[in-house]
This record gives structure tokens, C-alpha cells and sequence, in this order.
């Protein structure tokens, strides 16, 4: 039986208090950040004797100091702080100290920034609290509990969308939550009523095309990858949501491979463990769904989920097939363990026929780009060349850091076929990264604007961004500033 997804948010407050009322407060911790102009004068006061202490004897931040009220951390950080990846980190290691507290209450109080730098870092300081707010479903019999903060006051009063605050901490837990989930519990089977479940609960538009359906409107590549299962387990799923009086219409496509084998070209070398991951990018693409949902952006979004498993057996795909997409393009198949661009490419076609204003796929897809990029950022590929810088800077301000991929016309030399429209991938040594990606063009119109996120960023050791866990969901965060962009 799949765990369900729960989220229970803290309440946040947003009150206009001095640092003394704060000290005076009952709050299980006082996180207290103060802009470095303010050191001198509150190392001059008695409460923060310890902290001179501290700092004497050569220790970093965070400083911790014992009160009535339970513990206090206190940092000093430049008031013209650079938001980038540094601080992203800093602010995981300063939260890290939090770990294995009963924190019912939590005062987050920042001092010596103007308004701008003060909203600004306790957005960044309070979405990497409700991060690891999010409990992630296991197994063990006993199990570390996880920070749970049942209360969160920010001071002095800032201008805070802690609507959407809220939001994107859901929809990125919901994505870690599927991830994290073995392939025992989230089959297909499993997946396909979870999304549905979700559909009834938000209030989404819910539309399944079965391998029956798939079959009449001849979604060949999906299907490929889809038969070595035998069971009948696999689907394109469509989520819609349509408030009234959309601004722009959104797709959101997701590979969604519960677990993967390699097919023929069966995975080796313990390079298949992990592998129930393969679903991350349906993951993200459900969770950012989630997420806009419930901010209530003035958005109309259709979600695809490409659920399927890649798995080896007398029905399953072989290299040397020649197999048609539901656009009509016949592809040459070379491995059977490139599946996500095969499920993808179906997905992708008919999320374009609804012709959406911008569209965006999510995969954990390569292993290409996670040796070109490692784990701490992932792979941008667009249509749209002018968005580059702007991608790059939004990743640095979202602490989801991207990096792009050129889309040149020339790679397609790559992926030609004798016998067929294109392969499905070259033939030993290439950048398979950008072959996936120029695969992955053949079925978007040149007139829809199109982002292929390649997610080597979807798990990394220590976190990425505000989130401090392994699995990051890595995607969510980095849509929502996207979307809130002048991007176009």
C-alpha cells in the first residue's frame, strides 16, 4: 500500500516585534539573524555575553546561547548578502543544528536589513525550515523524528507571500514523498490511483489513456517500453487545472518510470539500484501542479505523467526495432535502456496539441549530463535561445542551478537513421544529453516554447537549495520563479 502524503504546515505569524520582545518570548528557539553592523551593539548587551564567548574562542556560526524560554541561535550575516548557492548552503548548516529538537515554536527575527534584504532572507530562511518540515515516508521499525515546527513567528514585519511559501514547500514535499517510495509500493498500478485520488481531492480535471487507448491513437514509443511489463500497468496520465480567467496556458510533461531495468540493455555493475527514482521528473511535474494549484496562480496547467516500467522479458523491446510515435515519426531503436525519451516522446506530442503557451518536460534522463554536471545542478535545453541567461540567473535565485545545453540543429547527424526517421540514440560515445534533447524536439512545434529540464539535480548528498535531504525534488522551486518571471 503507497504511504500517502501528508503535510502539515506550521502556522506562521508575521508580527511586528522588537529583538528584545522576541528574547522575552516563550518560543521553544529564537533564530536571530543580524546584519553584521549590528555585531557590536549586541554583543555589547549582557544576554549576549555568551556569543562574545564564543566568537573568543574561534567558533562559527550558528551561536547558541541557553534561555527560560529554550535555546537561542544566533548568526551575523552581511546586510548586502549575495543570494547564491553559498548562502543556500549556510542556511542548510545553520538549520542543521535543529535536528533531533522538539522545536514546537520557532521565532525567526531579523535585524540590520532593509526591507527588501529582510523579506528576502526570510523567505529563504523559512522555506528551508518548512522543507525539512516535511516527514518522508520509510520503512524502519524506529526512525529519526524529523524537525516539527508547529508555530513560526517572523520579525519585524515583512512582506512575505507565505501563500506561496506554503504552496511550493507541498508540492516539493510531494515530489521527494513519491521518490523517496520503493518500486514495491508505487507501481504503476499504485501511481495511476494516487494521481487519481489527488485529481478528486484538488479538484483537477483526471483523463488516463491506457495501453488499449494508447494503442488505438498509436503512441508506438510509449508503448515499447511499456510491453516488457506484460501487466497492463501503464498510462499517460492528464491532470488539468483551469481556475477562471486563465493569463497563459501551462503543460508540464513527466517521465515517469517507476522502475527501471534497462531493458535488454539490462543495467549492470549495480547501476539498476536506485532505479525507482527513474520517476522523479513525473514526480516534480506533480508536485509543481500541486504547487500552483494551491497558491491559486491564474494559470491553466495540463500535467502529464508518463508512467511505465522498463522492464526485460520475452515481450519487451529490442534494439534493431523500428517503432512510430503517435506524431507519425518512426524511430530506430538502439537501446533499450534510453526509455525515458521513448515514453516522453509520446507525452510530449500530445501535450503540444493542446497548444500551450509554454511547456515543460522534466527527467531524470541522462547519465550524460550528471557526469558533465555531477549531482548539484541540472541540465537546461530550450527552443528559445534568449532565455538562456535569464535561465541561469533564476536558477541561482531559486537554489535549483541550472546549466545550458546548446540545441544546434547540427547534433541531429547523431541521431540520423538509415531506416527510419531518427534513431532513438547514437551508437556508442556521444553527448547523449543533448542527443536525448534534440530527440525530444523532433515531437514539440518550433512555435511552442519549450524547457527540457535534464534533472541530474534530483538527488545529491547534503541537499540542494532549501532542501537538506538527499532526494531533492529539484524542479519545483525553480518553475515557480520561473513562472513569476518576465519570461516569455
Amino acid at each position: 500500500m503507497v504511504q500517502p502524503f501528508r503535510y502539515l504546515p506550521p502556522a506562521l505569524v508575521i508580527e511586528s516585534l522588537t529583538l528584545t520582545q522576541v528574547l522575552a518570548s516563550a518560543a521553544t528557539v529564537k533564530l536571530l539573524l543580524l546584519a553584521e553592523t549590528e555585531r557590536d551593539k549586541a554583543l555589547a548587551q549582557p544576554e549576549f555575553a555568551g556569543v562574545a564567548a564564543q566568537i573568543a574562542l574561534g567558533q562559527k556560526a550558528p551561536y547558541r546561547l541557553a534561555d527560560r524560554g529554550g535555546l537561542q541561535l544566533v548568526i551575523f550575516l552581511a546586510p548586502d548578502f549575495t543570494r547564491d548557492h553559498k548562502l543556500y548552503k549556510q542556511v542548510r548548516g545553520w538549520l542543521a543544528s535543529l535536528a533531533g529538537l522538539n522545536v514546537e515554536t520557532l521565532a525567526l527575527h531579523l535585524a540590520g536589513f532593509d526591507d527588501a534584504r529582510r523579506a528576502e532572507l526570510a523567505e529563504l530562511v523559512l522555506s528551508t525550515l518548512l522543507a525539512a518540515n516535511v516527514a518522508l515516508p520509510h520503512h524502519k521499525q524506529q526512525a529519526d523524528t524529523p524537525v516539527r515546527h508547529q508555530a513560526i513567528t517572523i520579525s519585524p514585519a515583512c512582506a512575505l507571500d507565505l501563500t506561496r511559501i506554503l504552496a511550493e514547500a507541498e508540492g516539493n514535499g510531494l515530489a521527494r514523498h513519491l521518490a523517496v517510495l520503493p518500486a514495491s509500493d508505487l507501481t504503476p498500478q499504485h501511481y495511476r490511483a494516487l494521481a487519481r485520488d489527488l485529481a478528486r481531492k484538488e479538484g483537477w480535471q483526471w483523463q488516463e489513456f491506457d495501453e488499449t487507448e494508447l494503442t488505438r491513437l498509436g503512441a508506438g514509443a510509449f508503448l515499447a517500453v511499456a510491453r516488457g511489463s506484460d501487466d497492463h500497468q501503464a498510462a499517460i496520465v492528464k491532470l488539468s487545472y483551469r481556475p477562471a480567467n486563465p493569463e497563459r496556458r501551462l503543460a508540464l510533461v513527466g517521465k515517469g518510470i517507476c522502475h527501471d531495468s534497462g531493458g535488454y540493455n539490462l543495467k549492470v555493475g549495480g547501476s539498476m539500484y536506485g532505479m525507482h527514482l527513474d520517476m522523479g521528473g513525473s514526480a516534480v511535474a506533480l508536485g509543481t501542479l500541486l504547487a500552483i494549484s494551491r497558491a491559486k496562480l491564474p494559470l491553466e496547467v495540463h500535467c502529464w505523467l508518463a508512467i511505465a516500467e522498463n522492464h526485460i522479458g520475452p515481450k519487451a523491446y529490442r534494439p534493431g526495432e523500428v517503432v512510430t510515435a503517435i506524431n507519425g515519426t518512426t524511430i530506430e531503436v538502439v537501446d533499450t535502456d534510453a526509455e525515458g525519451r521513448m515514453v516522453l516522446a509520446d507525452a510530449l506530442a500530445m501535450a503540444a496539441q493542446d497548444e500551450p503557451d509554454l511547456l515543460i518536460d522534466y527527467a531524470t534522463l541522462t547519465g550524460a549530463c550528471k557526469r558533465a554536471l555531477g549531482s548539484r545542478y541540472s541540465g537546461a535545453f530550450t527552443n528559445r535561445p534568449e532565455w538562456l541567461g535569464d535561465l541561469i540567473s533564476l536558477g541561482q535565485h531559486s537554489g535549483e542551478r541550472v546549466w545550458p545545453f546548446p540545441l544546434d540543429e547540427d547534433y541531429d547527424d547523431n541521431i540520423e537513421s538509415e531506416w527510419a526517421d531518427l534513431l532513438q540514440c547514437a551508437p556508442g560515445a556521444s553527448p547523449d544529453h543533448i542527443d536525448a534533447a534534440r530527440f525530444l524536439s523532433r515531437f514539440v512545434p518550433a512555435t511552442t516554447p519549450w524547457l527540457h529540464l535534464d534533472l541530474s539535480g534530483f538527488r545529491n548528498k547534503g541537499g540542494n537549495g532549501v532542501v537538506s535531504s538527499e532526494v531533492t525534488g529539484f524542479g519545483v522551486r525553480l518553475t515557480l520563479d520561473l513562472l513569476a518571471s518576465p519570461l516569455r
